[in-house]
């Protein structure tokens, strides 16, 4: 049975900065692309980054810089590092498993505010 559990949420003030991560299971996490998106209220989910089996990453434009993804296959996880959070980053970032999204953890709230 496939899990993906997300963590590291939480509240932080503008210009600060998060780790989150997605502990994965059920299925061979190092043969598999893995994504994060995004889900806030009012607006349609967004796609944030993807990174390959091998560690090769790509980014939606709207990251400019900020946030990188990162995994860590003998621990079975994922990681999205971000700094320089803005307001409009306040969402529920969610782990996706495969280029296709086969599996998907609950997600995790990210809230950027003074």
């Amino acid at each position: 049975q496939v899990q993906l559990v997300e963590s590291g949420g939480g509240l932080v003030e503008p210009g600060g900065s998060l780790r989150l991560s997605c502990a994965a299971s059920g299925f061979d996490f190092s043969q598999f692309h893995m994504q994060w998106v995004r889900q806030a209220p009012g607006r349609n989910e967004e796609w944030i980054s993807r990174i390959d089996h091998r560690g090769a990453s790509t980014y939606a434009n709207f990251v400019q810089g900020r946030f990188t993804i990162s995994r860590d296959n003998a621990k079975r996880e994922l990681y999205l590092q971000m700094n320089n959070l803005k307001p409009e980053d306040t969402a529920v970032y969610v782990c996706v498993k495969g280029f296709t999204g086969s599996a998907r953890g609950r997600g995790v709230q990210v809230t950027v505010s003074s």
